[in-house]
């Protein structure tokens, strides 16, 4: 199971990407996390149901200090060819 997610908000300088690779790690939660352009994180979240589940609703607080606005989540049904969570620059 897998979602691309596009966080808003008061996301960047947060350590936003950081958290989530660390979250998502503990969940054996594979994919990646990146900033974009206009100041949104974007993540790639694969796994298991229940674990992309709470990665998911983690996103939609953040690391503190972060303010989520919204979140926009599209299923994912592509292959991932990585290893882990990565943090995409």
């Amino acid at each position: 199971m897998g979602y691309k997610i596009v966080i808003k908000g008061r996301v960047q300088g947060v350590s936003f990407r950081v958290s989530m690779r660390e979250f998502a790690l503990h969940r054996g939660v594979e994919g990646w996390v990146k900033n974009r352009a206009d100041g949104a994180v974007e993540a790639l979240i694969r796994g298991e149901e229940t674990q992309v589940a709470k990665v998911i609703e983690w996103a939609r607080q953040g690391p503190p200090g972060a303010h989520v606005s919204s979140i926009a989540m599209h299923k994912f049904d592509g292959h991932y060819h990585g290893d882990g969570f990565s943090i995409l620059l």
